[in-house]
């Protein structure tokens, strides 16, 4: 209780300080041209989220490929799913590679985004940046039990466990969240 005033105090000047401040009226867009520049950040969200599955996806079955296997793609419980052709059993380091390509790629995706040196980022690339974390969310918490989760291959086909998985992936995740809080020049938290 002692400690609620202080804080109500940081987050109220945070949100102050951190370029909240509203457009003036003489600077805002008319109506027709501020719904068509919301739509179109939208859809340009979305495609840089649709792009960053595309690549998980992508970067499954080329190094599926690329180990020699025969990917296809198939349905578990009605979802779409790649799956490696390889005989996880006889090769499992390959299919450890095969499992670990598309969360690696997105991150390298969001690496290169967050690291080239540019004024501010495009919907396209919050969507990309959003699809990556999500997706590496998503496979370290409820989508890390599932019968093609790629942490639960990983796991099974290396020394590592779940949990180590998880903190790997996670924490590589949660540096570029972190880092996709940058707002001109310094971070929220810091």
């Amino acid at each position: 209780m002692r400690l609620a005033r202080p804080l109500i105090v940081a987050l109220a000047s945070l949100a102050l300080f951190t370029g909240l401040a509203a457009t003036a009226v003489s600077q805002e867009l008319p109506s027709a041209d501020r719904d068509a520049s919301r739509n179109n950040y939208w859809r340009n969200f979305a495609l840089g989220f649709g792009a960053s599955i595309l690549a998980h996806e992508t970067a499954h079955f080329l190094t599926a490929i690329a180990v020699g296997a025969h990917p296809y793609v198939g349905f578990d419980k009605g979802r779409p799913t790649v799956y490696s052709g390889i005989d996880a059993d006889r090769h499992p380091h390959k299919q450890f590679l095969f499992s670990a390509a598309g969360l690696t790629t997105q991150a390298l995706i969001n690496e290169l985004i967050l690291d080239v040196p540019h004024s501010s980022g495009s919907a396209l690339e919050r969507g990309i940046l959003a699809g990556g974390i999500g997706t590496t969310l998503f496979y370290i918490t409820i989508g890390r039990n599932g019968s093609v989760s790629d942490i639960s291959f990983m796991a099974r086909t290396s020394s590592l466990s779940k949990t180590q998985l998880s903190l790997i992936f996670g924490g590589v995740s949660a540096l570029h969240a972190w880092r996709c809080l940058e707002i001109r020049g310094t971070i929220i938290f810091s």
